[in-house]
């Protein structure tokens, strides 16, 4: 069998030979050997000495002369549009000066000459002919890429073989309560219309990024047993008028081909912002494409089998004529889960893989609060890796434990070469925040206190929640404040001075009180109402600025109150950090010896501290 040539080689073929001729005619070598002006030409010629002399069609001369035996060449270039003879004659040269010549060669091309001459007059042609050519290609054949702005990108896939089902989805047993409903009208639709009951058409999954929407809509598809058509709300939308409304209609009419199916818009807050609010008024592309969408949603016949599944994290700036009933007529919340649901969540990630008796998934899932299935999903994957860098078998504990602490603050940076006095500056920090925090009563334990530094911080405190929270009290959040300026009041009571270290605390410091003053209320003073309005720009999505609503006497009492909530803290935390400065030193001394303390550790050493008498002076 004859090896076959390249699908488009002719093309490509035509393209070198247009390259060569354009490098030709642009950089043609020269044999120049050294180039003088056709006057010293002519004097030559007059003189007797020209050899030979051969003339080019380019303008150039090319000249050999013989002296006392020796050879010389020499180049010159005339102007292209004046003759050779008319030139010498207007530099006094004669016939007779001519026939003195030896050898005399007029314009004669090369192969290569002719062929670069030839292809370069012939380039725009060549061009046109191979772009008319691809065109025509790409017309022809059938993944028509060129001709199809208007057709859905939709990726389709069949439900004969389900990959994802709802055992593959844990930690939102309510969630997938709401859309079993969803799975048995697809399976048997008589069940409801016999009752006289309608369908959604239309599912809005809601919730933070990584909780599992568009695993959920593949897990609805895959227990129906029907098709999945799935795409992203950016994925309708082109530089071309049209073209967006276009790929909706031909989306829903191969969803109604297809049915019963399931359409899956990820992302629909790309498209379903709402309208009137854009740069281009009201007839720019996205407007045009989620008018379509709501035609196409009306449009549905009772009898359709086809539910609508759009997944977005941002459900406050969608459209209102998206929400009402008839559209999108159910929403669905994926909510962070609770300790529980992270077991779940990891008990199905850990499937498959070796896990060595020392792993508790239970203390593991306690130890994640705020994780969502893809934060236990990508610390599974660290784990895993850990393990194969360390050529073990089986997925450890230790290697679980570092995966959380990858996840949550970045891997450690040991190359990182610290002094010894900002060793022992950090030690002193992270300390403040570990003795601050234990103190006091209303912090989460402290799990670990380390000075290696991970991620950008130079050194971790991590404390972990004894349970999952979704309301804070004005006692946790003062104690909250206190602790994150506990590394800054040991700096100042040690050293007598503070360093740029706590500039991430101070941030969270600020966050922490200006929510807790004007969005809480927590202030007497102030009364019972939050100050400011956020406003955005709903195209765009995000908040940019903030209407004031209240005064400038109100700004400065406002102002007042936060730095008066920051200030009652910080002299919390410097009083706890002076009285308590020989436990602050015991921790220091541990951090420096071991780099890493766990939470046992360092209360193990607060209690050791104060049961041991007090030195008294001679």
């Amino acid at each position: 069998m004859q090896p076959r040539l390249p699908k488009n080689a002719f093309v490509y073929l035509l393209i070198l030979a247009a390259s060569i001729a354009l490098f030709y005619s642009l950089f043609a070598p020269s044999d120049a050997v050294r180039e003088i002006p056709l006057n010293k030409v002519a004097d030559y010629i007059k003189d007797g000495k020209v050899e030979t002399l051969t003339l080019s069609n380019n303008g150039s001369i090319t000249l050999t002369l013989y002296s006392d035996g020796d050879r010389y060449r020499y180049t010159s270039h005339k102007e292209p549009n004046i003759g050779f003879g008319e030139t010498m004659t207007a530099l006094g040269v004669t016939p007779e000066h001519m026939d003195t010549i030896a050898e005399l060669q007029g314009p004669k091309a090369t192969f290569m000459e002719t062929w670069g001459i030839l292809l370069a007059n012939f380039i725009p042609f060549i061009l046109i002919g191979v772009f008319l050519m691809f065109m025509l290609r790409q017309a022809q054949s059938g993944n028509n890429q060129a001709m199809s702005f208007g057709k859905s990108r939709a990726r389709m896939v069949t439900g004969d073989r389900p990959s994802t089902t709802f055992e593959d989805v844990a930690g939102a047993e309510e969630a997938k309560q709401e859309l079993q409903e969803v799975v048995e009208f697809l399976k048997d639709p008589e069940k409801f219309t016999s009752l006289g009951a309608r369908i959604p058409k239309g599912v809005l999954l809601m919730g933070a990024p990584g909780t599992g929407k568009t695993l959920m809509a593949r897990a609805v598809a895959g227990e129906a047993g029907v098709p999945f058509f799935s795409i992203s709300g950016s994925e309708f939308v082109e530089m071309f008028v049209g073209v967006g409304a276009s790929r909706v209609r031909d989306l829903f009419d191969q969803a109604k081909r297809n049915s019963p199916c399931i359409v899956f818009v990820d992302e629909i807050d790309a498209v379903g912002r709402q309208r009137g609010t854009g740069l281009g008024g009201s007839h720019d592309e996205r407007e045009q494409t989620l008018n379509q969408i709501l035609v196409e949603m009306d449009g549905f016949d009772t009898d359709t089998k086809v539910i609508i599944i759009a997944a977005t994290n941002r459900p406050d700036i969608l459209d209102p004529a998206l929400l009402r009933p008839g559209r999108f007529d159910r929403r669905v919340v994926l909510d962070k889960p609770d300790w529980r649901g992270r077991e779940a969540i990891l008990r199905v990630h850990v499937r498959g893989k070796p896990l060595a008796p020392d792993v508790d998934l239970t203390t593991l899932a306690k130890q994640t609060p705020g994780f969502t299935g893809a934060d236990i999903e990508n610390l599974v994957n660290e784990a895993a890796i850990l393990a194969a860098r360390r050529n073990k078998r089986v997925i450890g504990a230790l290697e679980m434990q570092e995966a959380v602490e990858r996840v949550v603050a970045g891997p450690e940076r040991r190359s990182r070469i610290m002094t010894d006095d900002e060793k022992r500056l950090v030690a002193y920090h992270e300390a403040g925040h570990a003795l601050v925090g234990t103190m006091l009563e209303h912090t989460d334990p402290i799990h670990k206190v380390s000075i290696i530094a991970r991620g950008m911080a130079k050194g971790l405190t991590w404390s972990l929640p004894e349970d999952d929270r979704e309301l804070e009290t004005k006692s946790k959040l003062e104690d909250e404040i206190a602790m994150a300026l506990g590394g800054r009041a040991a700096e100042a009571e040690v050293f007598s001075d503070i360093s740029s270290g706590a500039s991430s605390d101070l941030r969270k410091v600020t966050e922490i009180a200006r929510a807790m003053i004007k969005q809480f209320a927590m202030s007497e003073s102030l009364g019972q109402r939050t100050f400011g309005q956020k406003e955005e720009l709903v195209f765009l999505g995000r908040e940019i600025s903030e209407q004031r609503d209240y005064s400038e006497e109100m700004a400065a009492a406002i102002d007042h109150e936060i730095k008066a909530l920051v200030d009652r803290a910080y002299d919390r935390a410097k009083e706890l950090v002076g009285t308590h400065r020989t436990k602050l030193d015991e921790i220091v001394d541990a951090l420096l010896e071991r780099e890493t303390i766990d939470g046992d550790e360092l209360r193990a050493i607060l209690r050791q501290t104060e049961t041991q008498p007090a030195l008294g002076g001679i």
